[in-house]
């Protein structure tokens, strides 16, 4: 091997990449990517310097050979780890069984059938999608069939090269600190992966065992959808004239979005028909993001053409959503913060104007959301509570308000396109609100405006919000290290100033701890651990800076606030974004 690199890997690197090219049952496309990588020893060692960790957002990475890879062998390791944990809950638990859906990645249906296999020879019942499906809808399925769990594969919206694995809990809602814990440890104790048997679902006592779904889970949660409409009779009326630019990026969406949107009246629905079909390779993009403009590229040449009102865009599992409308500029894109502010003032205002005051409700967004949608929330009576940055954590704050009835749940929603209307689905759901997004144009136009016109009446009337996210991609084990030190470096330092903006507050999530930098009081976070730095300025504007858990990259959120313009918002969210160097330590 090469040994001129820095970070060579170590003999337990070494002797691990040796056990896998070795290994008699090696499937050939593995074997033939080891034998390559083996003069390179930098590819070595990350293939194989650690196992790929399984935290709250499951597990994900990179497909190919390694232990830290996502492959046959890592999928069959988990799988063992959650059958294990799932031991523990006891035979009821596994009688009311698992429900597993998969998206278009590659290997996704292979991987589903196998730890479809491996949960049903430890005694679980388990309910597998007939098809690929998008994940809201396997969060639909564990609470319409009453499973102790739920498991997707998907890697939701990173490049092609990338697959994963999420586990639910039985509230339908992805499993948070305590349970990825226990499951991670379980998954510990399973040994090495290549000696794990492989399991075949198609014997006899896993295929009795393991149930197919079919349209009656989709028919269920369509139904569900339907009532969250708030102008039923106007969409029957005018819903035809609407024209929407529908794209599932080659992905799940395709399944159910089409179909549901012409169910309840949207019959011009137009499909982008080079990414109508599932494909692994995500062949037209990038990577399918419907955060990235760039991926709208087709989607806007069919608008064009097809005079659209609206063009929608879903991740491969269809759980986040984009979202561009028709203006006098030509189509303009919403952020996150955007759309989720519309649409809470969107509802707020249809439940408002008949007489439904929700005096008991309640918005959820996470800490790293602009705080415009607790704006609207306060004006219409409702309160707005923060999570940590994560829907695992407002599913989980759901079912608190459920179990407690200290709430009615309105509204969920996080920066990174995420929203839930309908917590009958305790995830962020593409699904449900693409069909909200169509209505809620729609109601808009026949007042003459379009959703960026109705979005200036919202910031003149509660002020206005510039929001923006730099991502760092640092990778590897160095990478890690460095994001590290940087966030301990913030930790250790508060800032008292940044871009001279005075800071007035700093929330270390990690300590739960907020200290107010003029006095140096410090008060007590309620909300979990969690390894965020939040650094509040004395007129509201905020920026959060986090390392990502699942994917190598450093998070910086900033968040720009002014009572009066947008320019001076702009001004400062410039001034907030020229001091990253300074405030983390690294350039762009």
């Amino acid at each position: 091997m090469d040994t001129n690199h820095v970070g060579d890997p170590g003999p337990d690197t070494v002797e691990a990449y040796n056990r896998w090219l070795r290994h008699a049952g090696m499937p050939a496309d593995l074997l033939e990517e080891l034998r390559q990588i083996g003069s390179d020893s930098r590819e070595v060692e990350d293939r194989f310097y650690k196992h790929l960790e399984f935290g709250t957002g499951g597990m994900r990475g990179v497909i190919g050979a390694g232990t830290n890879r996502i492959n046959v062998y890592t999928v069959r390791r988990a799988a063992h780890g959650i059958a294990r944990y799932l031991d523990k809950k006891g035979e009821t638990a596994k009688s009311k069984g698992v429900a597993i859906a998969y998206d278009s990645r590659k290997y996704s249906d292979v991987f589903a059938l196998q730890v479809a296999a491996i949960l049903a020879h430890s005694g679980n019942r388990v309910y597998l999608f007939q098809h690929l499906a998008p994940t809201p809808l396997l969060s639909f399925a564990i609470r319409h069939l009453q499973a102790s769990a739920g498991i997707v594969i998907t890697a939701s919206h990173n490049p092609s090269e990338y697959n994963g694995i999420k586990v639910y809990n039985e509230e339908g809602g992805q499993i948070t600190e305590q349970d990825a814990a226990d499951i991670y440890a379980e998954i510990q104790r399973t040994g090495d992966p290549l000696l794990l048997p492989e399991e075949d679902p198609a014997a006899s006592d896993r295929a009795d065992a393991i149930a197919t779904i079919g349209k009656e889970i989709t028919e269920a949660y369509a139904q569900r959808v339907e009532q969250l409409l708030c102008q039923r009779p106007l969409i029957k009326a005018e819903g035809d004239s609407l024209s929407i630019v529908y794209t599932p990026l080659h992905g799940t969406g395709i399944q159910v979005i089409p179909d549901l949107l012409r169910r309840v009246g949207f019959s011009r629905v137009h499909l982008v028909p080079q990414q109508a079909k599932p494909d692994s390779e995500f062949p037209t993009v990038k990577a399918p993001n419907p955060e990235e403009r760039d991926v709208f590229a087709l989607a806007l040449s069919l608008a064009s053409e097809k005079q659209a009102d609206l063009v929608m865009a879903t991740d491969p599992d269809a759980d986040r959503l984009g979202v561009l409308v028709k203006t006098k500029h030509g189509y303009e894109m919403l952020n996150g913060n955007q759309l989720g502010a519309l649409l809470l003032h969107y509802l707020l205002e249809q439940s408002s104007s008949k007489g439904r005051p929700l005096q008991n409700g309640l918005v959820l967004k996470t800490i790293v959301t602009s705080d415009l949608g607790g704006k609207i929330a306060e004006s219409y009576g409702v309160t707005t509570e923060n999570t940590l940055t994560g829907f695992k954590y407002i599913g989980e704050k759901i079912q608190e308000c459920q179990t407690t009835g200290s709430h009615t749940f309105v509204f969920g929603y996080e920066e990174s396109y995420g929203y839930l209307a309908g917590d009958f689905v305790r995830d962020k759901d593409a699904v449900q609100i693409a069909v909200l997004v169509a209505e809620m144009v729609l109601v808009h136009r026949r007042r003459g405006k379009n959703l960026f016109e109705v979005l200036e009446e919202i910031y003149a009337t509660y002020g206005y919000f510039r929001e923006e996210l730099l991502s760092l991609t640092i990778e590897g084990r160095a990478g890690r290290q460095e994001m590290e030190e940087s966030i301990a470096r913030l930790r250790e330092n508060p800032v008292k100033q940044v871009a001279g903006y005075g800071v007035h507050a700093v929330e270390d999530y990690e300590r739960r701890e907020r200290t107010v930098i003029g006095t140096g009081e410090t008060q007590p976070l309620s909300l979990p651990r969690s390894n965020v730095i939040k650094i509040i300025m004395q007129d509201g504007s905020w920026i959060a800076v986090r390392p990502s858990g699942t994917e190598p990259k450093m998070k910086v959120y900033f968040s720009a606030y002014s009572p009066s313009s947008m320019a001076e918002a702009d001004a400062k969210m410039a001034a907030f974004q020229a001091a990253v160097p300074d405030l983390i330590g690294r350039s762009r």
